[in-house]
């Protein structure tokens, strides 16, 4: 093996493979020669005008995208899409956890044990200096590099592909915290890699996923796990729905795993169908037995005056696909136009919860210097209340207005502030709304107030 001391090798389902700089790696191996073959759908027109949306202005990223792709978690995001990305974990993280004082947040490994894993391909990642020094060793004989990788992988564990194992694991010190009383749930955000299999070289790897999953872990006594999961379902469902502009689009469907246990399923209807962003599954008491397995008596929690050992309910959902069920969703377009006129005019309308910015300060034509400052004081003033900007302002050439505003509608943001010379006079600015296009004149010192109110009352509806 010759290379670098920043190699290393992965392996999945006994073949192994070169890695260099990063654990968290994408392998550049999907090829897409031909952009127009996203095309080859009934919606493929109306897909790839979405997919042209989302990469001109910096949502997401990458040379080969293509619907599998994306789905896999095969591509990276750009500014607006990481701020977009933020926006869905904060909202998510405010449901489950900052308003609820029966659930934890907790951290968990990126690595577990090999017998926890629950794939038969699991991803492994190994030391190219660890491996070279047991194949250098003494002990390396022609039939020992097998065993030593075999005895490698136990000892570093696997990757996870999920974040319930690291709930299970800490379920009994959490009881204790909580004072043993049911119900209560853990909830996590975190990166979690699947492997995406090279069709035409049938099981082997031939890239790496990476997703972030939101995860709640529920424990309930087996009296209340149906309610509960019908609460819960319910409550995800509307969750979903009350940031889009389509609430429709999302719905739930019901099916069995491979042990007969149910699990449901919240989807979003894409061009070409259904996909799902999250999953409800139901467990019994005996995932919490095998998990700690020995002392039945330090699983038992409190329900009412009962001492019981509580069933699992976990929620999981993947803030990826939730990212792009949004863009696909914020995105109005009509299939039956192609005038490219209608293309430019396309409008992202973000939930203003959502948007990645929520107001674009600018300018017109006037003493640059002088409004620049103006721009610059209102920004910060911004800024410093929680309110995301973008400083259009910093944009040296001049831009005609309607190109200006076509550029913002198409970034999704939400209000644009045009600062000119009445502004230096009276401290009279436009205030531009992306939904009704309608300016309104407004001083600059109510600027932030209105922005507050009319994102607070956006959050409540």
């Amino acid at each position: 093996m010759n290379g670098a001391h920043n190699e290393a090798w992965i392996t999945h389902g006994g073949t192994r493979h070169q890695i260099r700089n990063s654990l968290y790696i994408s392998l550049n191996m999907l090829t897409l020669k031909d952009p127009f073959s996203l095309l080859n759908s009934n919606h493929g027109s109306f897909w790839y005008r979405k997919m042209y949306m989302e990469t001109r202005r910096h949502f997401i990223s990458g040379d080969n995208l293509t619907k599998t792709s994306l789905l896999q978690g095969f591509h990276s995001l750009g500014p607006l899409g990481k701020e977009l990305k933020k926006n869905l974990v904060t909202q998510w993280w405010n449901s489950i956890v900052l308003y609820r004082e029966e659930v934890l947040a907790i951290d968990t490994l990126y690595h577990i044990p090999l017998q926890a894993h629950a794939s038969k391909n699991p991803l492994v990642t190994i030391c190219s200096e660890s491996w070279k020094s047991h194949l250098q060793g003494k002990d390396c004989t022609q039939d020992k590099p097998v065993p030593l990788l075999e005895n490698t992988i136990r000892q570093n564990g696997v990757l996870r592909e999920d974040l319930l194992y690291g709930a299970l694991q800490q379920y009994v010190s959490c009881l204790d915290l909580m004072n043993k009383k049911l119900p209560f749930g853990l909830a996590e955000i975190g990166k979690c890699f699947n492997p995406i299999p090279d069709k035409n070289v049938g099981k082997k790897v031939s890239s790496i996923g990476e997703q972030t999953l939101a995860s709640l872990t529920w424990f309930s006594s087996a009296k209340t796990a149906s309610q509960w999961r019908d609460y819960w379902l319910r409550h995800r469902l509307q969750w979903w729905q009350k940031f889009a502009q389509s609430p429709s689009s999302f719905s739930t469907s019901d099916h069995q795993d491979d042990q007969g246990r149910k699990v449901s399923e919240i989807q979003y209807r894409f061009p070409w169908g259904k996909e799902p962003i999250e999953s409800l599954c139901s467990k019994d008491d005996s995932t919490l037995l095998q998990m700690h397995p020995g002392n039945n008596t330090q699983l038992h929690g409190r329900d009412g005056r009962k001492s019981v050992i509580p069933y699992v309910l976990w929620v999981s959902g993947n803030l990826e696909r939730g990212l792009l069920a949004y863009l696909s969703d914020a995105l109005q377009l009509s299939e039956t136009s192609r005038q490219t006129k209608d293309l430019r005019r396309q409008v992202l309308k973000f939930h203003p919860a959502l948007t990645p910015f929520k107001v674009a300060v600018d300018m017109v034509k006037g003493p640059a210097m002088e409004l620049r400052l103006v721009c610059q004081g209102m920004a910060s003033e911004l800024r410093e209340n929680g309110i995301s900007v973008w400083p259009g302002y910093s944009e040296t050439s001049h831009v005609p207005l309607e190109k200006l505003f076509t550029r913002y509608d198409e970034m999704g943001i939400l209000f644009t502030a045009l600062v000119s010379e009445s502004t230096l006079e009276n401290g009279l600015l436009q205030l531009r709304n992306r939904d009704t296009t309608l300016k309104e004149t407004m001083h600059v010192s109510k600027v932030r107030h209105f922005l507050e109110q009319y994102i607070t009352a956006a959050k409540n509806l």
